[in-house]
């Protein structure tokens, strides 16, 4: 099993020829144009699945801070507007994709105390983009199955009694030791790329820090490190914080900031569910 995740180590070092904004090594099996219409097809199914909000006041809130930030991308991510969309749910989430599309969440901007500490989570989530993370994923998810495959033949023509067991063993190794902390990279990047970002736009890169100490409020109980595709909340802290003197210099240079005044946030509306086809309507008469 170790020659089958040293192989596969190898090749993901070969094949990684581009770099990264910060100067990480990268897969990237697929062109812009292709990772584009994948996340112009993802968004629309996103705006089918999910409740968009109708609330004025949070729509302007949201893209008060987006679009303050948008103009600061560099235009080879993305050429146009960018499209946003508030989704009405009470997930802590918010999300972009390739082709200049960004969604948030209602959740979201309960954890959010103010346009800064938004702007980092939109700073963030552009930074995915920006970085190409969506092509390397699909790129890594695709060649570790391909070593998978390589390991499954390797055992069959071997005289090891549990061909299965190599297998399996060699699954958990490529998620504990290549896909899981590549996925932890991405996130650490994203937070830099995005702190930057952020600073550029007029918006306190301190507040990302903030909003870290929020979120692990939030997380009573995480898993360790290790077992997670994302870093600690703590390791997040410690990250944000001594980049902060790269980021603060950004945002002294600033002559003015964006004006987003943060609305009440209502409770995110509940979809409406559909009735079973053998409930009788309330209306129905007895007799």
């Amino acid at each position: 099993m170790k020659k089958i995740l040293l192989i596969a180590f190898t090749v993901f070092t070969l094949i990684a020829c581009s770099t990264s904004p910060t100067g990480r090594r990268q897969v990237l099996l697929h062109s812009s144009s292709e990772l584009d219409k994948m996340g112009a097809q993802s968004f629309e199914q996103m705006k089918e699945q999910e409740l968009i909000s109708k609330d004025m006041k949070v729509n302007q809130f949201v893209q008060c801070v987006a679009n303050a930030i948008t103009p600061n991308v560099n235009s080879d991510v993305h050429q146009g507007e960018w499209e946003i969309v508030v989704f009405d749910s009470e997930q802590i989430n918010a999300f972009a994709l390739p082709g200049g599309k960004i969604g948030v969440y209602t959740g979201i901007l309960n954890v959010t105390e103010n346009a800064d500490q938004l702007a980092a989570i939109v700073g963030h989530e552009i930074a995915h983009v920006i970085a190409q993370h969506s092509n390397e994923r699909l790129s890594s998810n695709q060649l570790s199955q391909g070593a998978l495959v390589v390991a499954g033949v390797a055992a069959a023509s071997s005289d090891i009694d549990n061909k299965a067991l190599v297998v399996a063993g060699a699954a958990v190794g490529m998620k504990y030791l290549l896909l899981m902390p590549y996925s932890r990279a991405h996130e650490s990047e994203a937070d830099i790329i995005g702190q930057d970002l952020m600073a550029e736009s007029g918006f306190d890169p301190r507040a990302s820090v903030k909003l870290w100490q929020n979120m692990a409020k939030q997380s009573k109980e995480a898993p360790p490190e290790f077992f997670s595709t994302h870093p600690s909340n703590q390791t997040r802290i410690t990250d944000l914080t001594n980049h902060l003197q790269f980021s603060e210099p950004l945002y002294a240079q600033r002559s003015s900031n964006p004006e987003c005044i943060k609305p009440v946030i209502p409770k995110p509306k509940a979809k409406p569910k559909p009735k079973p086809a053998n409930e009788k309507s309330n209306d129905t008469k007895k007799t």
